[in-house]
């Protein structure tokens, strides 16, 4: 008791689901074949981002700070997150946007000047 459901199966990584659930007041059991919420399939490095994610409020800087990872990998680390739970990736958006973007950011504390120059590079 107590173990955490595999959403994927550890030998072909394909997705799981769960055949018998048992109340563990009553101790009634029900059979059949259930799915798994979307949750459940992410790995354990997905599932501590998201929840030191949704602690810091979507504040990057924090989440920055709490895992001790730059910008550019906590926004990598959504990204993978957000494609494992099935969001596809935005629309590559155009250079100006993304510029002013890097700038508001960096405007409003969000990144250092070598973070921004970073970003504005890639």
């Amino acid at each position: 008791m107590g173990r955490e459901v595999l959403g994927k199966c550890p030998v072909c990584g394909g997705d799981t689901s769960v055949t018998k659930i048992k109340c563990s007041k009553c101790k009634t059991t029900i059979e059949g074949e259930f799915e798994l919420c979307k949750f459940c399939k992410l790995t354990p490095e997905q599932k501590l981002f998201i929840d030191v994610f949704i602690k810091c409020r979507g504040n990057i800087k924090e989440v920055e700070k709490e895992l001790g990872i730059s910008y550019p990998t906590v926004k990598n680390k959504l990204e993978d997150a957000a494609n494992a739970l099935g969001h596809k990736a935005q629309v590559e958006i155009s250079d100006s946007v993304k510029r002013k973007d890097v700038l508001d950011r960096l405007n409003n504390g969000e990144v250092t000047v070598e973070e921004a120059l970073e970003l504005l590079k890639t």
